[in-house]
């Protein structure tokens, strides 16, 4: 399950106790600007469980220093080793120049901060002076003994391709569908034992309408910001044709089959049957993404339960 920015960061260590006691693998925390701090949540969810998993999805790169974000990573998994995976990726790049951080080439930031993330973790003692990275003699005190694989949230081709030559793995951004997951490690080059974490817009409900009622103005909105993972779909024209004609009564309207590619929507077999597809496009990890609401995506945590242990 991911942890929504707008839920209370006191709500973790609860979350994260029921996750691990009803059965599921892993948490994933996402840091947002300018909500909760990823690290800080973490280590809380780390510290009240023994087996489950956290991933950060994802530390903006330029937010913090090369050496800080590696320090945040080792930390964690001396708190928890073998049970954290690190997410590093652009940022969104309004909230960069809100902070004074943006870099004029965030694709050359994104792999400076990468690599130099990656050599510190290995026990280097690093001195560059890139473009955005700048360090000498640094050598962390404790670097972690297992060192984790460090994945890229990325979207672009551009980021792919780095992602490919230069961490261990993405975390893909919902809507993540099983067509768009093979796309991007194509694009990434499919290296071998690269780690794919994917996040899934998720809404189940007894009844499909009722869930392709809640989840059609989602899937609206990136439509018109031409979110660039919908392109994938095997149906994109046709949904793009759907849209234009019937607007968001005409995505309520969508094939059944259409709504599972998508994500986790409409039904438990719906989700089920739509995580069995994630597994075989070779995901890794699913972090399921309730809704933000508190109300109403603390509930769904039932849900994930019974399709973790299904």
């Amino acid at each position: 399950m991911c942890f929504p920015r707008t839920f209370p960061a006191a709500l973790v260590t609860d979350v994260a106790r029921r996750l691990e006691s009803g059965g599921a693998d892993s948490l994933w925390i996402v840091e947002d600007c300018f909500y909760t701090s990823g690290p800080a949540l973490s280590a809380a969810a780390l510290g009240v469980t023994e087996r489950l998993t956290v991933g950060l999805g994802i530390l903006p790169a330029v937010a913090r220093t090369a050496a800080l974000t590696a320090m945040e990573i080792a930390t964690l998994c001396a708190l928890a080793p073998g049970r954290f995976l690190p997410g590093i990726g652009h940022g969104v790049q309004e909230w960069m120049d809100q902070m004074g951080v943006r870099p004029k080439s965030p694709l050359t930031a994104l792999e400076e901060v990468t690599v130099a993330v990656k050599r510190l973790l290995d026990g280097e003692n690093v001195t560059t002076d890139g473009r955005t990275v700048h360090l000498r003699d640094v050598k962390l005190d404790a670097p972690p003994a297992e060192v984790p694989p460090l994945l890229l949230g990325v979207r672009g081709p551009k980021s792919l391709a780095l992602a490919g030559r230069v961490a261990g793995g993405v975390v893909l951004a919902e809507p993540a569908s099983p067509s768009y997951v093979r796309s991007a490690v194509e694009q990434a080059g499919s290296p071998d034992g690269f780690v794919v974490a994917a996040f899934s817009a998720f809404c189940v409900r007894s009844e499909r309408k009722a869930a392709y009622e809640w989840t059609a103005p989602w899937l609206a909105g990136l439509i018109e910001e031409r979110n660039p993972a919908l392109p994938a779909l095997p149906f994109y024209d046709d949904l793009l044709g759907r849209y234009d004609a019937q607007g968001v009564p005409g995505l309520v309207t969508m094939p059944p089959d259409w709504w599972t590619e998508l994500g986790p929507i409409g039904t438990l077999d719906d989700a089920a049957a739509h995580l069995d597809a994630l597994e075989a496009a070779g995901v890794d990890h699913v972090g399921l993404f309730p809704d933000p609401e508190v109300e109403h995506g603390l509930p769904q945590l039932d849900h994930v339960l019974t399709l973790a242990t299904r």
